[in-house]
């Protein structure tokens, strides 16, 4: 966090336009970054619209996370990808978020595993991205860019964005604590 030392602004690049994605990055890098200065921009996933398992989930993110970083010359990219994992149970989500740096650091947070309705999964399963099943769901449009399937499912318990924010949080841990990462297995 070199450049907020310095008092110059620390450029971060959200590797998406989705208004929830970029709400979240600006809470949690505002906060833990002084002078931290977000933008927005569009960028390709490298994945399909609805990635399928944790492996494509993280690597939409870090694909958004170092493409936005690059096509801004930022200091940090931040990726955030969500995705659908099928198990035993049925099908669960799964969300996950990337942070690079210019210097090649990277961190990588996720969690947000939920059950999903099984006719949501049924639309999944048949070719439907998540964020337009659960339109599909509640006859509503546009979910995905605001409470998403996690504020539908708990009743607005939890929300995307709080959600989104956690992962955020997460993978900045190697930059907000370095020493410890820095560390071997021998301490």
């Amino acid at each position: 966090m070199d450049r907020a030392e310095r008092g110059a602004p620390v450029r971060v690049a959200v590797g998406s336009k989705n208004p929830v994605k970029l709400a979240a990055a600006r809470a949690v890098f505002t906060s833990a970054v002084p002078g931290a200065e977000l933008t927005a921009i569009a960028v390709e996933s490298g994945v399909p619209d609805q990635p399928f398992g944790d492996h494509e989930t993280i690597a939409g993110a870090r694909t958004r996370a170092r493409a936005a970083r690059e096509a801004l010359d930022a200091e940090y990219g931040v990726g955030l990808e969500g995705g659908v994992v099928e198990d035993a149970g049925g099908m669960r989500t799964c969300a996950w978020c990337v942070v690079v740096h210019r210097d090649g650091r990277e961190g990588i947070g996720g969690s947000l595993a939920m059950p999903l309705p099984p006719a949501v999964a049924a639309m999944i399963r048949s070719g439907t991205e998540l964020g337009h099943a659960m339109d599909a769901l509640v006859a509503e449009r546009g979910t995905k860019h605001g409470k998403g399937a996690v504020g539908i499912l708990t009743e607005g318990r939890i929300d995307r964005q709080g959600a989104y924010e956690v992962l955020v949080t997460y993978a900045l841990a190697p930059f907000l604590t370095p020493e410890l990462f820095a560390r071997d297995a021998r301490g």
